[in-house]
C-alpha cells in the first residue's frame, strides 16, 4: 500500500512500527503487537521542540490522536479498563467523554470478564456514533491458559474476536484523515503464538506486527538526549561528548532504550560523568560494582606468572608464552581492540591444541589461579556430554513449557551469579554442530539468551577450548584398494603429527587440521574465524620434559605419603632410575601418561606393600629396590 505524501510526512521520524499501523488503518481493524513491548520509544519533535522518549501506550496515542482519534481504551489484567489519555486537562476530559459515548459511564477500576470484554470491544469496533477511538488489549499472553487448549469461555471470546475483526466498521470523521479508517483493536502480546493460532492464521483483518530492539541510529539519538543529565543541552557542539554519546550507544548493544535511561540515573546516582558511561554499562549489564580486571595487583601476578606458569606446565614454551600474551591483552582491555566496536566480546578467547596430556587442561587451572587465586575457580564442561542436539537445553535451560524451563542452564546461571570467571570447554570437537552455533553469539557479541528470555553477558569472562583435533586425519583416497606406500584403504584415519617433528612442523599440521574440520567437516567456518589466531598449539613432551614432569609427579606421590600418614620416603637412586625408564619410555602419551606409568608402577606396590605393615607417625621408609615379575612390580623397603 502507499501512503500519501501527507501522510508519510507527517510520520517522518516515527518507529517504523508506528508508521506501519498508522498506514494500514483503512484495511486492518486488528493488530497483533510483540516484541519490544515494555521499552521507550523516539517520538519526533513536537512543534520545533526535541525529540522524546515516551512508553508505548503514550507513543500509540500520540501517533492515533494525529488522525483523528479521541480516546485509547486499555484493558489491563491488574488495572481494569483505563482511558488514555487520563490527564487532568481538556485532553483527558475529551477523551473521558468520548469513551463514554462509546461504552457508558465507567466505573473505576472496572474489571470486566471475559464476556463483558467482548461487548466493550464491539462497542468500540462497531460504534454506533462516529467516534474514532482504539481498544488496548494490554498482557494479552494471560488471557488464556494455553492457547492451544482453552476453557469455554476462553474459547468462547476469542471466536468472538475473529467474527469482530471481520464485521468492524470503518469510522469517517472530519479531520486530518477525513477518509474512513477502522478503530483498531490492539493485543499486545509477548511472543505471536501466545495467541490461539486459529485467530491470526489466513485471517487478513489481523496485522501482526513486531517491534524490534533499537538499533544504533536509535541508541545514539537517545544517547545525545540523556546527554542533557550531565549538562551538555547540544552535544552537537561537544566533540567530546558527542564521542562519548556514540561509544555509549556502541556499548549499549543488545539494551532497550529504556536500559539506557536507567544506566544514566545509575550512573548520576554514582557520579559518574558522561564520558566514563561504558562503566555504568557494564555494571549495568553485569549486575556487580566490583571489576576485577580493574584491580592493580592483577598485573604484577600475571607477570610473575611468566616465571612461575612454565615451572607447573613443562615442556610447553611457545603456548606458555602466547597464552600469557592473551592474557595481558585481556588484563588491558585490548581483546578484539582492531574491531569497530569491541567492548562486548569476551575478555579474553583461547583455543587450546596439541597432543593429550601436554598440559592444556594444566594450564587453564594456571591462568585461572593467576587471576583469581584458586585454580579451582573455573568452571569446565566436558563437551562429550553435550553430543546430542538436545543436551544444548543444559547450557541454556529449556524452551518454555518443557521440564526444567524454570531452573535455566548450567552455563547461563554461572554466569549470571559470577561474570568474572574462566570458563573451560574441554574436547570442543564432541559437541553437536548445533551447540558449537550458541558459540558463535557468545564470541561475537559477549552475550547469550537462556531458555527464559534472560541475557547473560561474557563480556568479562576468558573462555578457554580445548581439542585434540589433527592428531589424526584420513588418510588421502588414492585409486585401488590401498595405497601401496602405507597400506592404508581409503578413509583410514592416520597419525598426523608424531614425536620428534619440529614445533613449526606441528602448529602448520594441526591449524590446518582444525581449519579443515570446521569448514570442511561441520560447515562452520564463520566460527573458526571467531577463535582467530587465538588458537594455541600444545607441542609433543620432550625427554627433558618428561624427565621433569616425572620428578614432580613422584615429589607429589613423596608429599602425599607425608601428609597422608606422617611417613618420610626415600627412594634409591637405581629404583628411581628404573621407575625413570618405565614411565617416560612412550613421550606420545603425554604427562598423563607418565602419571598412570607412575600410578601402576610405584603408587599400586607401594600401596600394597605399606598394607601389610603397622604404620608408626615419623617413620621413615626407604624403598631401596624394584623389580617387576611376570607383569607385577614389587618394591623392597627398609
Amino acid at each position: 500500500m502507499t501512503e500519501s505524501p501527507t501522510l508519510g510526512g507527517r510520520l517522518q521520524g516515527w518507529p517504523a512500527f508506528i508508521r506501519e499501523l498508522d498506514a494500514t488503518l483503512s484495511v486492518h481493524s486488528q493488530y497483533v503487537l510483540s516484541g519490544n513491548l515494555h521499552d521507550s520509544f523516539l517520538a519526533p519533535p513536537a512543534e520545533g521542540g526535541p525529540a522524546g522518549l515516551l512508553p508505548l501506550r503514550d507513543l500509540l496515542w500520540e501517533s492515533l490522536r494525529s488522525s483523528g482519534f479521541s480516546c485509547l481504551v486499555v484493558y489491563d489484567p491488574v488495572d481494569g479498563l483505563l482511558v488514555h489519555p487520563d490527564t487532568d486537562d481538556e485532553a483527558g476530559d475529551a477523551a473521558a467523554a468520548a469513551a463514554e459515548r462509546l461504552l457508558g459511564k465507567l466505573k473505576p477500576e472496572d474489571k470486566p470478564s471475559l464476556e463483558a470484554l467482548t461487548r466493550q470491544l464491539a462497542a468500540v469496533a462497531r460504534p454506533a456514533d462516529n467516534v474514532r477511538a482504539a481498544f488496548v488489549i494490554d498482557s494479552a499472553s494471560r488471557i488464556a491458559r494455553t492457547p492451544t487448549d482453552l476453557e469455554p469461555a476462553e474459547r468462547d471470546f476469542f471466536r468472538y474476536c475473529e467474527r469482530l475483526s471481520r464485521t468492524a466498521r470503518p469510522v469517517r470523521v472530519a479531520g486530518p484523515r477525513p477518509k474512513p479508517l477502522y478503530n483498531p483493536v490492539i493485543w499486545l502480546v509477548e511472543r505471536p503464538g501466545d495467541l490461539p493460532p486459529w485467530l491470526t492464521t489466513g485471517n487478513e483483518n489481523i496485522r501482526e506486527i513486531t517491534i524490534p530492539r533499537p538499533h544504533l541510529g536509535d541508541r545514539q539519538e537517545t544517547a545525545r538526549l540523556l546527554a542533557r543529565a550531565f549538562g551538555v543541552p547540544d552535544v552537537g557542539a561537544d566533540p567530546v561528548a558527542a564521542e562519548a554519546c556514540d561509544a555509549f550507544a556502541e556499548q549499549a548493544d543488545g539494551l532497550t532504550l529504556q536500559s539506557m535511561i536507567e544506566i544514566t540515573r545509575l550512573a548520576r546516582e554514582r557520579n559518574v560523568a558522561l564520558t566514563e558511561l561504558p562503566d555504568a554499562v557494564r555494571t549495568y549489564k553485569l549486575g556487580v560494582l566490583d571489576n576485577p580486571w580493574s584491580r592493580g595487583h592483577l598485573r604484577r601476578r600475571v607477570l610473575e606468572g611468566e616465571s612461575k606458569v612454565p615451572e607447573r606446565v613443562v615442556g610447553q614454551p611457545q603456548a606458555v608464552t602466547k597464552t600469557l600474551d592473551i592474557l595481558k591483552r585481556a588484563v588491558l582491555g585490548l581483546s578484539g581492540a582492531q574491531a569497530t566496536r569491541s567492548g562486548s566480546r569476551p575478555r579474553g578467547v583461547l583455543f587450546f591444541a596439541g597432543p593429550t596430556g601436554t598440559g592444556k587442561t594444566e594450564l587453564a587451572k594456571a591462568i585461572t589461579e593467576l587471576i583469581f587465586g584458586d585454580e579451582s575457580a573455573y568452571l569446565r564442561f566436558d563437551m562429550s556430554e553435550f553430543s546430542s542436539d538436545h543436551a544444548g537445553e543444559r547450557l541454556i535451560g529449556a524452551p518454555p513449557g518443557y521440564v526444567g524451563h524454570e531452573a535455566g542452564g548450567e552455563l547461563t546461571n554461572a554466569i549470571r551469579e559470577d561474570p568474572f570467571r574462566v570458563i573451560l570447554f574441554d574436547e570442543i570437537e564432541k559437541a553437536h554442530p548445533r551447540i558449537l552455533d550458541k558459540f558463535l553469539q557468545i564470541l561475537e557479541d559477549g552475550r547469550l539468551t537462556d531458555g527464559r528470555g534472560n541475557t547473560v553477558h561474557f563480556s568479562e569472562a576468558i573462555l578457554i577450548f580445548t581439542s585434540n583435533l589433527g592428531m589424526y586425519v584420513e588418510a588421502p583416497a588414492l585409486p585401488g584398494a590401498t595405497r601401496p606406500e602405507t597400506g592404508f584403504s581409503p578413509g583410514t584415519r592416520v597419525q598426523n603429527i608424531h614425536p620428534g617433528m619440529s614445533y613449526d612442523e606441528i602448529e602448520t599440521k594441526l591449524k590446518g587440521a582444525i581449519s579443515d574440520h570446521f569448514t570442511a567437516v561441520l560447515n562452520r567456518p564463520e566460527l573458526l574465524n571467531r577463535f582467530g589466531d587465538n588458537i594455541v598449539v600444545f607441542n609433543f613432551i620432550s625427554a627433558e620434559a618428561a624427565d621433569r614432569i616425572f620428578d614432580l609427579q613422584l615429589a607429589n606421590i613423596c608429599r602425599r605419603v607425608a601428609d597422608e600418614h606422617r611417613l618420610s620416603l626415600t627412594i634409591k637412586g637405581e629404583v628411581r632410575k628404573t621407575l625413570r625408564e618405565w614411565c617416560t619410555g612412550e613421550l606420545d602419551k603425554g604427562g598423563r601418561g607418565i602419571g598412570m606409568a607412575l600410578e601402576s608402577h610405584f603408587v599400586n606396590p607401594l600401596a600394597r606393600a605399606l598394607f601389610d605393615r603397622e604404620l608408626a607417625g615419623d617413620e621413615r621408609i626407604t624403598v631401596a629396590g624394584i623389580e617387576r615379575r611376570g607383569g607385577i612390580v614389587q618394591l623392597e623397603l627398609l
